[in-house]
């Protein structure tokens, strides 16, 4: 067994080498440490002749005569040009200006100036740790011949949506000409912000750099202007490009056209406008982008909670599902975030304290973090200094979720909503693994929309504009039965479009006898009456083998959220579906109940008493990863969830819980009120079920 004394030891050595690694040479002028492969020349009479340049410069001719000939002078002499000093600044310069199409490093630190956030002087720009790496999968792009499409999930302050601006203008003022940009903001702030960066960028920028080489230019031309009636769009003529500039809430203005380059920023934080939705809005600023290298679209932002666009197109990103790539950049990623210690005794202490409480759950005040979580951090890869930053730091907020919102530790940190969360997010995301697409998507027709032929000669039709989602269908043997196996779960919501969702949910628990999960195998989710959606619910059931139907009641018995539908269509649903199917959940009754011979009540009531108990139920199936999950809406109302100051439990405000609460129920009598599985002949279940059996599913199928 290791000991700890050696453990603090490797600690130790191991910071030291992440500090090495963050403070490793870079300088974009020589190109040392710089960014992507690169290979060390020298050329002696020039003014750096040691250089590290992109190996993509190595096919360059005029860089392949300047590395065999070793200075200026012997190139043009080798190719009988006097070697005077004009015909060597020349080359030089042309030498430069081939390093500016490879080098976008280089071609920041040496001809762009930004305003530096502490104030001051605008000064070079020269990429930090982060932008590097951004840069870096930008380069990749587009080195390999890729059209560039990235979504990138930011901390605060390290000039993420700079640099991608930056990265857009380089594309427009040295690759190609003729190249439109369109930058789309949050807010008309935002917008006027982007302005005055270009305006600063511009002022700076040298107008030879904006000409071919050798071509004629006037040191007093206008290098960028604006026009009285396009107040949003900018000219550069050198280049024969423009640059728009719109925000999400004036939808109009962040129409595309003909642009090649698109920078949504903060998207994340987009709101819906009248007659248009963020998706809207991105797909009319980005639908003329041809999929061709040298275009590129960036979503950029800081992450604002879960379920909206920003945050469905990251994770679509990272399960590759989309074209784009997904990068995030961590707090502890950030130079700035460090606290150094004094002397080597004060790291050791500090490691050994962080090892010796990487098991603690219990946060020692509301201002300090558990050593469990201290712990992750270093195994994310935060130096020891980064974390003891991150300690000093966290005692400016009262919450873990106040300090995640501004310093997220990873991408997954970043998403979460503030509040008291009921579910471990990390645990959520272990769910998010299964989700997947529906195999079949349509809806369940029958002989009737109610009543006995509601229940007879169910079938699916496929459609894509349908609300049943089926990832496996029913399996159904003739001559066997499973019992128990499926289990439907049903939440009621209402029928207007802003109304709480309702959602049937079908679990298959057939692996439960080898002692498996239960599984999420279909799923119905829309808006419809409550009595439709009851009988919706009992085809579904039946389809799936006659399944046990959980319906929750106390939206039928207590309340009806939609005035407008005529008479009472709470008090004989439950009892109709009763008469017709044959597998309605109904509540345990006391002896006393049954004594006085009190009927039956059917459905699953959700109260003060039932819903904490389903709630700590669903809790500890989703941190033990006791069941699978398909639909991940479902997991982004887990993160939403959160156990409010009066001590209830409800999603945050704007969101839904409905795909949640069928889980709870649903899974709550999983565990705890059915029975195992078993396969039994079907003839031994009894003649009646038998050909009950065969009226209702018999003719289900695909079609």
């Amino acid at each position: 067994m290791e000991r700890i004394d050696d453990i603090i030891r490797s600690m130790v050595e191991a910071d030291k080498a992440r500090l090495d690694e963050i403070s490793a040479t870079f300088n974009p002028l020589s190109g040392e440490g710089s960014i992507g492969n690169r290979t060390k020349i020298e050329i002696s009479d020039m003014a750096m002749p040691l250089m590290w340049i992109p190996d993509t410069m190595l096919q360059e001719p005029l860089v392949r005569k300047l590395i065999a000939a070793g200075s200026v002078s012997d190139c043009l002499l080798k190719e009988r040009i006097d070697p005077t000093k004009y015909a060597v600044a020349e080359t030089e310069d042309a030498f430069i200006r081939l390093r500016f199409k490879h080098d976008f490093p280089f071609w920041c630190a040496f001809l762009i100036y930004i305003k530096p956030k502490v104030g001051g002087e605008d000064v070079a720009f020269v990429l930090n740790r982060p932008q590097r790496k951004l840069v870096s999968v930008l380069e990749d792009m587009r080195v390999n011949g890729k059209p560039i499409r990235l979504i990138l999930c930011k901390a605060r302050q390290w000039g993420g949506s700079t640099c991608t601006q930056m990265y857009m203008a380089w594309l427009q003022l040295v690759h190609m000409k003729g190249k439109n940009s369109l930058i789309v903001g949050h807010l008309n702030t935002a917008t006027a912000e982007v302005k005055g960066m270009y305006d600063r960028m511009m002022s700076h920028y040298p107008a030879e750099f904006l000409h071919d080489y050798g071509q004629r230019f006037d040191q007093k031309e206008r290098k960028m202007y604006g026009t009285p009636t396009t107040p949003n769009i900018y000219n550069i003529p050198a280049r024969n490009a423009k640059i728009k500039m719109g925000t999400a809430e004036s939808p109009e203005s962040a129409r595309g056209g003909d642009s090649a380059l698109v920078h949504c920023t903060e998207v994340g934080m987009w709101k819906k406008t009248e007659g248009k939705t963020p998706e809207q809005i991105i797909r009319s600023a980005c639908s003329a982008v041809l999929y061709q290298p040298l275009t590129m679209i960036v979503y950029e932002s800081t992450a604002n909670g879960v379920g909206n666009f920003f945050h469905r197109e990251y994770e679509s990103a990272k399960r590759g599902e989309s074209n784009f790539t997904p990068l995030f950049v961590a707090w502890w990623e950030i130079e700035l975030y460090s606290i150094g210690f004094d002397n080597d005794k004060q790291r050791e202490d500090f490691a050994a304290k962080i090892y010796k409480e990487r098991n603690s759950k219990s946060e020692p005040s509301v201002r300090e973090e558990c050593g469990a979580y201290l712990w992750k951090l270093w195994q994310m890869g935060a130096t020891l200094e980064a974390i003891n930053w991150y300690i000093e730091q966290r005692k400016t907020y009262s919450s873990h979720n106040d300090m995640a919102s501004e310093y997220p530790s990873d991408d997954i940190e970043a998403f979460a909503y503030s509040g008291a969360k009921v579910f471990d997010k990390y645990m959520v995301e272990k769910l998010r693994l299964n989700c997947r697409k529906p195999a079949h998507i349509g809806e369940l027709d029958a002989d009737g929309r109610e009543g006995k032929k509601a229940l007879r000669n169910i079938r699916f039709n496929e459609d894509y504009q349908g609300s049943f989602w089926v990832w496996y269908e029913p399996e159904i043997d003739k001559k066997e039965k499973v019992t128990n196996r499926y289990l439907v779960a049903v939440d009621v919501g209402g029928r207007g479009n802003l109304s709480d969702w309702s959602v049937i949910c079908v679990f298959d628990r057939l692996w439960m006898i080898d002692g498996d999960k239960p599984t999420v195998v279909a799923q119905w989710y829309g808006h419809t009456d409550m009595d439709i959606l009851a009988w919706k619910a009992a085809q579904i059931a039946a389809w799936y083998d006659n399944a046990l139907l959980v319906i929750e009641s106390n939206t039928l018995e207590t309340k009806d959220r939609e005035r407008d539908v005529e008479g009472d269509q709470t008090g004989f649903i439950l009892s109709q579906i009763k008469d017709a199917y044959p597998n309605l959940y109904c509540r345990k009754q006391s002896e006393e109940d049954i004594a006085q011979g009190k009927p039956v009540k059917y459905g699953f009531h959700t109260n003060v008493s039932t819903k904490p108990m389903v709630i700590s139920s669903l809790v500890r199936i989703v941190r033990e990863n006791l069941y699978v999950e398909r639909d991940e809406r479902c997991l982004n109302e887990y993160i939403q969830y959160e156990k409010r100051q009066n001590g209830s439990y409800g999603a945050v405000a704007g969101c839904h819980d409905d795909l949640l609460m069928t889980r709870a129920i649903g899974l709550h009598i999983c565990f705890n009120e059915m029975d195992m599985p078993k396969i039994v002949r079907r003839d031994a279940i009894g003649k009646s079920y038998a050909r009950q059996h065969r009226r209702i599913v018999g003719e289900a199928s695909i079609t």
